[in-house]
This record gives structure tokens, sequence and C-alpha cells, in this order.
């Protein structure tokens, strides 16, 4: 027959493979032809209705001829079987009656067909023409025997679309998009005759009329500035600049549609051809000088002036104190065609994201500092509860710790210094009250797990085989964030305890041996602070082990980076006899003092993630039970000026720290608090001095970090306590298709992209993953951004979608790294799915 037969064939086969019956409603008549003409009566029912053959289906035919009765009537004897043969029923000339048709019943036993000619007839017709031909051909009063009479043309030889043919079969705003951004083609339209039909085509899907003698390089430039000026204008929530009043406007919705479809094809598959095209017609119209108001601009960054004029506009926002309108902005735009082509916007708007976050947390902690509690232990409550007020300090980490990773200073550096400042207000608002509320409680706080009971109280009841996790200067905030990376764990618990005093490693770590619950003290030792347990003085490290490898025979001693680089036999052969698994990690608390301020702290980031990696090294080595806490906490915040630095207590000074000093006698310089040993519990004739505020005395180490003070980040201590029972059998993604892809072959930014596919698994589920950079074993990076993929912030989990591609932007977070890899690894057994090779890393200085 023709292409329309076969396809209304096609649809009437399927309709009737499926439902039996069909009721073909045809109310301008436009298919008489086909039932009169195409097709042919194979034979007769018993009841007269013909049978006629659609697609080698034999189905009866019936036709409405005046009365919807007596047609109801002759296919009665067909339709009321249980099980019908093939039935249609056509009504020329008849529209639907959804209400009260006599035929309702008809309708619901099977179904109904209400096709239109000119849509049949387009699909059919651009297998050969584009649009625009198709629009000039299909002339409001064209009849089924005009298009098939067209379809036998085209059979003859007669011409289709050059167009298409040159395009490789491309449609009307696809093709107009690759001829938008290629000029190859124009010598092939020239030459062939085309231009005639790609101006017909502009015309008939995007409404812009352009004289026949227009050059193709014209007509190019004519129809880019006719689709971006007006997804532009229409996306503009403001009379739209001068400038753009030359460019017309289309007539119709549909041409709107289109052209912002042409606009957005090109951002999607010619993005470099786009950025150029539009970067030169944001320069020629002026708009980024245009005085248009951030607030103003719609939802698609059609030019790269929006992004920046936003972003601009988020960073007053926040210097403004806005920050729940920074963070819905954020939210709503940190997605566009500019960002994420740039890990490098992608930064800048992460660090809005934080900023107005930190802000926002800042604002909410403040009215309650202005009713703080008297009594201690409610200080700590408040500072720990799930919502509390550890929170701001988890969140002034982050933004710095994404601060000193950016290979471009933040663009809003007001804002930022702003956010320090209240920030820094708040800490020293808690630290002079729970100073004053600790001093007035006699320097100890009721109903709180002090530092010397949690070896008998935590370690000594977890059952089983136990690893001792003991990180020096974690503060409280951290130990929550790593309780989010260990979540799934069995009897997974957070609680806070209190440091003893000072709060500095010498104190902190002998505290948390066993037998410090009932004989704990410090004494002057050979000119050292030493710490005292059961007559023996420990001053440092060896001694400590000393002491704890004589209480418990059998103990296995591993610092945190020696346990990450052993193989995972070994590991299990080191500790397979120990009842107790010592782990140590310095490195907070050695970046902190010994290592500028903005590489310490980003370098401090990299510490929870590979306590967590050592974590489940051990559950997999066998060992169920573990405890993790911390020596002390610590301070940490930019700014420390002259005005913030004590004068020494001087006297006889046994050891000075920039937030303790020890000794005897000397003066107590104003903004400090002198404590006796005997005070703080110690039998002992020491006295020590400490900075209730911010301050710090003048002494040698960092301005940034420090510790050794009654502030409630260094006092407050977490203590994390669970198990993770044998993973030998855990089900994960093992064997799943993961693919990564986009690696840069050098890494020279500390931010970089990097591109993830997990193929056919779960098809619709999100899979829940990490991705970490590792340097011989140890972490030293992860995501920080994803598109197209949920990053969790606190548990550091990416969940991406099956089947659908991922932009990560990872942040490096060691500057020490001659190389790294990039390992995406299942969060449920640590089994890792996909890594890359080796990646040199060049830091540019």
């Amino acid at each position: 027959m023709n292409p329309l037969h076969d396809y209304l064939c096609q649809q009437l086969d399927g309709l009737l493979a499926k439902h039996r019956l069909v009721v073909f409603y045809d109310p301008r008549s436009e298919f008489l032809a086909f039932f009169n003409q195409e097709l042919e009566a194979v034979g007769l029912s018993p009841c007269g209705l013909p049978r006629v053959s659609i697609q080698e289906r034999l189905t009866f035919l019936a036709r409405f001829e005046g009365s919807l009765l007596a047609l109801r009537d002759a296919v009665e004897p067909i339709a009321g079987l249980d099980k019908p043969e093939p039935l249609l029923i056509y009504l020329p000339g008849v529209e639907r009656d959804r209400q009260m048709s006599v035929l309702m019943e008809l309708d619901k036993a099977g179904t109904t067909y209400e096709p239109q000619l000119r849509r049949l007839a387009r699909h059919v017709l651009l297998k050969q023409f584009t649009d625009g031909q198709i629009d000039h051909m299909l002339r409001p009063q064209i009849s089924y025997v005009d298009i098939v009479s067209l379809l036998q043309q085209t059979q003859d030889g007669a011409p289709t679309s050059v167009l298409r043919t040159l395009f490789s079969g491309a449609q009307s705003e696809t093709l107009l998009s690759r001829w938008l951004a290629d000029t190859s083609h124009d010598a092939s339209i020239d030459a062939k005759g085309a231009a005639p039909e790609l101006l017909q085509l502009i015309e008939s899907r995007l409404g812009l009329t352009l004289p026949p003698s227009t050059s193709l390089s014209a007509a190019r430039d004519k129809t880019l500035r006719y689709a971006l000026i007006n997804e532009f204008r229409g996306d503009l929530q403001a009379e739209p600049p001068a400038s753009l009043a030359l460019v017309p406007e289309p007539s119709l919705k549909e041409h709107t549609e289109r052209l912002r479809s042409v606009a957005e094809a090109l951002r999607t598959h010619h993005a470099n051809s786009y950025a150029e095209l539009a970067d030169q017609l944001e320069t020629s119209l002026g708009l980024a000088g245009a005085g248009i108001e951030a607030e103003h601009l719609g939802n698609i960054d059609t030019f790269r002036f929006e992004e920046q004029a936003l972003l601009t506009f988020v960073g007053e926002t926040i210097a403004a104190k806005n920050y729940a309108k920074a963070l819905a902005i954020v939210a709503d735009r940190n997605r566009s065609f500019w960002v994420d082509r740039q890990v490098s916007r992608q930064a800048q708007w992460e660090a809005c994201r934080l900023m107005a976050e930190l802000g926002q947390q800042i604002e909410r902690v403040r009215p309650a500092l202005a009713k703080a509690p008297n009594a201690a232990s409610q200080w700590v409550d408040f500072y720990t509860a799930d919502d509390g007020w550890f929170l701001a300090d988890a969140l002034q980490r982050r933004l710095e710790t994404w601060v000193a990773r950016m290979d471009d200073d933040p663009e809003h550096p007001v804002a930022l210094e702003c956010l320090r400042r209240d920030h820094e207000e708040l800490l020293k608002r808690m630290a002079d009250g729970f100073a004053t509320a600790l001093r007035q409680g006699g320097w100890s706080v009721a109903h709180v797990l002090p530092q010397a009971r949690i070896h008998p109280d935590v370690v000594q009841a977890m059952p089983g085989r136990v690893a001792y996790v003991l990180v020096d200067a974690m503060r409280y905030e951290m130990g929550a964030e790593l309780a989010r990376h260990l979540d799934g764990a069995r009897d997974l618990t957070l609680r806070p305890a209190i440091a003893a005093l000072p709060t500095i490693t010498t104190v902190g770590m002998a505290a948390l041996l066993p037998g410090a619950s009932a004989s704990f003290s410090l004494a002057e030792v050979q000119g050292r602070l030493a710490a005292c347990i059961d007559g023996s003085a420990m001053p440092g490290l060896s001694e400590r082990l000393k002491f704890l490898k004589a209480r418990v025979p059998g103990l296995v001693d591993l610092p945190l980076g020696r346990l990450l680089g052993l193989s995972a036999g070994k590991l299990q052969s080191t500790v397979a006899e120990a009842p107790l698994v010592l782990v140590r990690s310095q490195e907070i608390d050695a970046l902190g003092e010994n290592v500028d301020e903005l590489t310490a702290r980003s370098a401090m980031e990299s510490v929870i993630g590979n306590v967590a990696r050592a974590i489940r090294k051990l559950a997999k080595a066998g060992i169920e039970s573990f405890v993790i806490t911390a020596d002390h906490g610590h301070q940490f915040s930019i700014r420390k000026d002259d005005d913030m630095k004590t004068d020494n207590p001087g006297g006889n000074t046994l050891e000075l720290h920039r937030r303790c000093w020890i000794g005897h006698g000397g003066s107590t310089p104003p903004g400090t608090v002198r404590v006796s040993g005997s005070e703080l519990g110690y039998d002992t004739d020491l006295e020590f001095v400490f900075p209730t505020g911010l301050g710090v005395f003048k002494a040698g180490g960092g301005l940034s970090f420090h510790h050794g003070s009654v502030s409630l980040q260094e006092l407050v201590i977490p203590v994390l306590s669970l198990r993770i029972p044998n993973q030998a059998n855990a089900a994960g993604h093992a064997g799943a298709d993961l693919q990564l892809y986009g690696l840069p072959e050098t890494i020279t930014n500390r931010t970089f992209g990097v591109r993830l596919l997990l193929v056919d698994m779960f098809a619709g589920a999100e899979v829940p993953l990490r991705v970490v950079l590792l340097a011989d074993g140890e972490h030293v990076g992860q995501a920080g951004m994803a598109i197209n993929a949920r990053l969790d912030h606190d548990t550091g989990l990416l969940h991406v979608t099956p089947s659908t591609e991922a932009s990560l932007g990872l942040m490096l977070l060691r500057d020490d790294c001659a190389s790294i890899r990039v390992v995406v690894v299942d969060p449920l057994t640590d089994a890792v799915l996909a890594q890359s090779a080796a990646l040199p890393v060049s830091l540019a200085i």
C-alpha cells in the first residue's frame, strides 16, 4: 500500500492484539479513504459483518451509518462473547461522548482510538523530510488521499530533505542545534541548494523569518541571537535591557518552547561551541554591565555573567546575615551549565553553602547562650545534644577545610571574614560562660563520664577482643562525624566525657589507662610534668606503653599509619591472639602544632576517614568490639592578633603551653584563672593557670590550633563504642560494574573532577558508595561535591543511581603526596569496587 497505511495498520494491530475490540472515532471523517479504498473484505460473519485484514490479523469491521443503536445491535453477537474475535468499529463524523454514549459499554469493554490525520502523517513524513518541509506540506485542508499522493511521489524519486541527508537523519531542533554549533556543513548546504529548506525550517520551528537572500553565516548569527536572547528574556523577572529590543520575540508558545530546546541541545551536546558563542553574544550586547539585578535573573543560566552575578549576590546576602535566603539560592542555583563545566566554580558555590550553613547555626546558638545555665553539666548537655552547639564547630571545621583546599581564593572575602568574627565571638562567649560554670562547680562536671572512667566503664564492658583507638586532640564534633561514618555498626553509642585537666597529651593519654579511675595524679619528675598511676610516673609515650603492656598481657600496639599500611593477611596474623589492640593516632595534634594553620586544618580532615578505615580493617581481621576516644579536644580559629595574647604568669614554670601554665608561684594575668592541683583532685602542690576565653599565652607554637585550657571544645571529648560482627559473609556490592573515567593525567589542583558510572545494578535504587583518595594506604582526600548523585556530607557516602553518570569534585587534603589513587569502596565491606591507576601529584605553589 503506502507508508501511511502501513503505520495506521500497525497502530490498530497493536490495539487489537491487546484489547480485541477497538472503537475508532473519526469526527472529521479524515480516514474515510482508508476504510473505503484500502481495506478490502475477505469474508463475512454470520451476522453480516465484513472481515478485513489488519496487518495479517483477520478482524471484523463495523461502520456507523447513521444510527448508534443499530451499530450496537450489529456488533452484539461478536462483542457479547466472553472472548470475542478482533473487532474494529469505525465511526466517521462522530465525536466520542464520554458521558452519555450509547456505545459506552463497548468503549470500556475494549479501547477507543481517536487519531489525528496530520499528526500521524507528520510521524511518517519525518522519516524523509524536515519539520519545515512538513509544515509546508500539511496545509490546513489536506486529505488522506493528498498525503498518500505525497508519499507516492517520494517513492517515485521526487526529492526529499537534503538537510536530513547532510545531518545524518537528524530532525528539527536537533538538526538546528548541530548546524548552529558547526559551520562544516555550510559549503554542502550551499552546493546542494538546501539553504531555502534550512530557512524554511527555522521559520517553521522557531518563528524567525529570514529573507531568502540571507547568507548561512548571517542566518546562523541571527538564529543564535534570536534563540539565546529570547530564552534569556523569557526567563528574566524584570524589564529586559534596551539592547535586546531589536531582537524579535516569538509569536507562538510552541516557538518559545522549541528555541529553548535548541539552546538546551547546544549546551548538552555542543558545550564548548555553546560557551564560545554565548560569551561572544554576551560581550557584544554588554549584558554583564547592563545593570540587571541578580535577584531578577531566572532559572536558566543562558549567559556566563548570570552565574557570576548570582554568586556575588549570594555572598552579599551572607554578609547581610540573611542565611536562609542564601541557602535557598544555593540549593536552587548551584547547578547550571556554567557551574557544571568547572570544578573551580562548583568549589565557590560549595564555599557559599558552607558559609551560609555556619552562619545559620551561629544564629541558632547565639540566643541560647544568652540564657545559658549555671551548672557545668547543663552546658555539656546543650553542647552535645543531637542538635547541640557542637554543630557550629563541625561546620566551621568543614568551611575552613574547604577554603584551605580551594585553588582559587573565595570570591566573597567580606562574607567569610564576617563569619569568622561571628564564630570567634560565639567561641569566646561559650568559653567564658563554661569556665565560670566550671569554676563555680568546683572544677568537676556532675553526671558526665570522667575521662579516667572510660577504661573501666566502657572498654572493660565490651565483649570479646577490643580495639582501643586513641585519637590525639579529636574534639567532640569530630567524634560525632566519625560515628556517622560508622553508621550501621551494632550497638553504636556516642557519649561525652570530660577530659582531665590540663587538656594536654601527657595528662589525657594517661587518664585513659587502666587504674586511672582509682589512682591518678600529676607530679614533677626530673623537670618534666608526669602523670602518675599507682606510683608509676609517666612523662611520655614510652612510659605509658610500658605501663599498659604490664597491665594487659598480649596487648598489640599499632600506630594508625602502620595499621593502614599492613596487608589484610599481615594484620590478621598481628592481632590474632591480642585481647586488646591499641591504635594510636597523633596526626591531629602533630599537624596542628607543627604545620601552618590552613594546611593543618585540611590535613586533619583526613584523620576521620583514616580512623574509620582502620576500624573496618580490624573488623575484617576478626576484632569485633571498638572504643574510640581522645586525650583532649582543641580550639581552632583563624585570628590570633596581639589583643588575644596574654602575658605569661612567670614564677617557677614547669611547662608553658599556649593555653595552660604549670608550675609554682607567679602572677594570675587578666583573662586567666589559677587552680591548685588539689582543686583538680590531684595529690600535688603544682598550680595551673588557664586563659578562660580565647586568649593564649605568649609561648611557642601555632596561634590557631591549641589546647590545654577549659573550653568546651578542649574539655569535652567523644567516647564511641560499637561492635562490628565478623564480616566474612557480609553482602555488599562486590562484582558491581563500576566505571571511573575523566581523570586528569596529573593532579595539579587540590580540587579536581572525575566521572563515575555504576552500570545496570538494582535499576532505580540508589547505591551507597564511598569515594576516597589514597596514598600509600592512607586516606588523603575525599568527594566534596557531586552532580547527578547525592553526597551526604555527614557520613561521607555518595548515593548513586545505576546507569546515571555522576560527576564528582574530589578534594586532596594533603600536599605531601607523590601520587594518589581514586578508590571507590563498598561502605559495608570496605571492598574496593574500582580504582584508578596511580596519578602523580604536582601541585602549583
